[in-house]
């Protein structure tokens, strides 16, 4: 698969809770900024047209496991990594890190599928592009 992606993110006020404290929901934006980040660094974007067909990546699954918190103007990064890739979905695994510490604060995963809007703007899964597919897959 490809190497691991990193981004940067630093907590911003409305991101946090009276305390402070980043509230639990916004890890899932974090997952998908990072996640629109690497699809960028392919030279794509989530909302891709490749061939004159154009692609979208709904979720199909999602999920966060917290470990500790992160609160107002801490600066972290999230890793991406590429956990599977199969003909239509990707599962794409997170782990959110501070510099300096020794365990991740948190990890979380999201699983996405590969959709085209076919008559009536109805969403149908496809095949993923091959040449989008191969660069996820670290290829050339």
């Amino acid at each position: 698969m490809a190497q691991d992606y990193v981004e940067r993110h630093r907590v911003s006020f409305d991101e946090t809770d009276m305390a402070g404290i980043v509230h639990f929901t916004q890890f899932f934006k974090y997952m998908e900024r990072t996640e629109h980040g690497f699809v960028r660094s392919l030279g794509f974007s989530v909302m891709m047209a490749v061939e004159g067909r154009h692609y979208g990546w709904p979720r199909l699954d999602v999920g966060c496991e917290y470990f500790a918190p992160l609160r107002f103007e801490e600066e972290f990064d999230v890793k991406l990594r590429v956990g599977e890739m199969k003909e239509k979905t990707i599962r794409y695994e997170f782990e959110f890190w501070k510099d300096g510490d020794e365990k991740a604060l948190a990890k979380g995963f999201m699983v996405v599928v590969c959709v085209t809007m076919g008559e009536g703007g109805k969403m149908r899964s496809v095949a993923i592009p091959e040449a989008f597919g191969r660069l996820v897959q670290g290829g050339g």
